[in-house]
């Protein structure tokens, strides 16, 4: 059996969020730590990478048996997110799409001139009380992204179980943060309005409302 479903919903970002990108051509008074941004549009972008890494690595601290190499990760993991493990490389079966921020015009009509807000901290030295302020760049609050995955069925006594997976990483997630500094309150997010639909091949519909039970349970707790 062969077939791709689609699994769509929205990212909100319910405390400031920084995924850094590059400031090494940063203008003189600029950021000192800008996010990452989409180039097309400059608006901000939340790159799949950094969901997939996230999402594995807390998924990871639950299933292996202790701290290991990725490519030694619990079967499940593997099986969902891939190996490059030499003389073992395993495909993954979750493809993961970068997302641009796709509520802008909500953000504006709510009085916002920027998509963006910068955060100013200092750190303080214990010994000699000299302070060293940084800006820190983020998404907004109330921003909100556009998820897109794509899960490759190659086999339907295993799906469920992949389902079950994916949804317990959107559940840890949403319990912990992605992004940067996320013991000071940045990158909380919550996933809404997940849904799973057959874009090809063929799934038994009595399957896809299992999984979109799964997926709506994990996300509402």
């Amino acid at each position: 059996m062969y077939a791709k479903i689609r699994i769509n919903g929205d990212i909100l970002v319910k405390t400031g969020m920084h995924i850094g990108g590059s400031s090494a051509f940063a203008a003189i008074g600029a950021v000192d730590s800008p996010i990452v941004r989409d180039v097309r549009s400059n608006l901000p972008l939340l790159p799949g990478s950094s969901l997939k890494g996230k999402m594995r690595s807390l998924l990871a601290k639950e299933f292996n048996e202790s701290l290991q190499d990725p490519d030694n990760d619990h079967e499940r993991i593997v099986r969902l997110f891939g190996s490059a493990k030499k003389g073992n490389v395993k495909r993954s079966r979750l493809l993961f799409s970068d997302m641009v921020l796709a509520n802008e015009g909500e953000l504006r009509r709510a009085g916002l001139q920027s998509m963006t807000e910068v955060k100013f901290e200092n750190s303080i030295s214990r010994l000699t009380a000299v302070a060293n302020p940084r800006q820190i760049e983020r998404a907004v609050r109330g921003s909100i992204f556009e998820l897109d995955l794509i899960y490759e069925v190659e086999d339907e006594k295993e799906m469920i179980e992949d389902v079950e997976t994916l949804a317990e990483g959107m559940r840890l997630l949403q319990y912990d943060y992605i992004g940067g500094s996320g013991s000071r309150g940045y990158g909380k997010i919550a996933f809404e309005n997940i849904i799973a639909e057959t874009v090809v091949g063929e799934v038994s519909e009595e399957l896809l409302a299992q999984c979109n039970k799964i997926l709506s349970q994990a996300i509402q707790e």
